[in-house]
């Protein structure tokens, strides 16, 4: 068998569409093992995930990630991604990793939002102005044609830069917004719950370490709650290990997961408020590899 190598260019043929369709056709093969390994040395992290998905194949993807290298002029995140034959074992390709983060982290979201928003939300509000955030942009727009973004950031340049219109005050923002869009990297709640208007959703993508979250407890109290995964991200990631710790929710009070029947991954009325955590997890980047791969290799 003969490995292929699958460049940054195979963005071209994805739709994302397609990609939720992997998802959606991913989630109905067996639950797989998933192992996370994480290095800590201070605020950088390495990030080994490997799973193997009987019916798709096998992957393993590692990553760094190092906050203080946008200062460098570097993006914050390397790795890479490798995919395996499920039959035999076999390397097939090696994916471009930033191509797999990309389109993994936000088409994850992007089925939350196609499951839970509103049918009538436009109003989008990102918050953190960063490469999630823009590529947030290319994907509700592809569920929501005329939708309205606007972008609140802690430096407005940064906000300013995306070529949007900018929030100054995130309050105001959060409570005129249908959908919330946060992806940033703090430790300490950005966004609250007295704010929150019934009828929104958020989808809550920065938090990925024990020590981090974005929203607080009244918010996370408010809402029903829903995750890509209750295995990577209950008992791993600050924004539902905390509310979990302090009292405010428990682990029933997560909905439902990708993996339950799409009935319960869903919206019961107009006025909830509903709340998504992505979490990622080596799964939905298999998922998302094994398409991007079987793309490339139909061209």
């Amino acid at each position: 068998m003969t490995m292929q190598i699958v460049p940054k260019e195979a963005e071209s043929l994805l739709s994302w569409a397609g990609l939720l369709d992997a998802f959606e056709a991913g989630h109905r093969l067996p639950k797989p093992d998933i192992k996370d390994l994480f290095v800590y040395r201070g605020q950088d992290t390495i990030l080994d995930r490997a799973t193997w998905i009987d019916g798709l194949g096998a992957l393993v993807k590692a990553a760094t990630v190092v906050p203080g290298n946008p200062a460098r002029g570097l993006p914050s995140i390397h790795g890479v991604v490798t995919l395996f034959d499920d039959i035999t074992g076999e390397l097939t390709h090696l994916v471009d990793f930033h191509l797999v983060t990309k389109w993994k982290t936000a088409g994850d979201s992007l089925l939350s939002a196609r499951r839970l928003a509103r049918k009538d939300a436009k109003n989008i509000l990102l918050v953190g102005a960063g490469a999630v955030a823009r590529s947030m942009v290319d994907a509700y727009s592809s569920i929501i044609p005329d939708a309205k973004f606007t972008v609140w950031n802690r430096s407005r340049a940064g906000a300013e830069a995306m070529g949007l219109p900018v929030a100054d005050d995130l309050e105001t923002a959060v409570k005129g917004a249908d959908i919330i869009c946060s992806a940033t990297m703090a430790t300490e709640p950005l966004l609250k719950g007295d704010w929150l208007q019934p009828g929104q959703h958020i989808d809550l993508i920065g938090a990925y370490r024990p020590d981090m979250r974005e929203m607080d407890d009244t918010a996370m109290s408010r809402a029903r709650i829903f995750v890509d995964s209750r295995d990577t991200t209950i008992h791993h990631i600050g924004e539902l290990m905390k509310p979990i710790a302090s009292g405010a929710i428990t682990e029933a009070s997560v909905v439902a997961d990708f993996y339950d029947d799409p009935a319960l991954y869903a919206r019961r009325s107009d006025d909830d408020i509903t709340i998504a955590k992505n979490g990622g997890g080596a799964h939905l980047d298999l998922m998302t590899a094994s398409y991007i791969a079987a793309i490339w290799s139909q061209r």
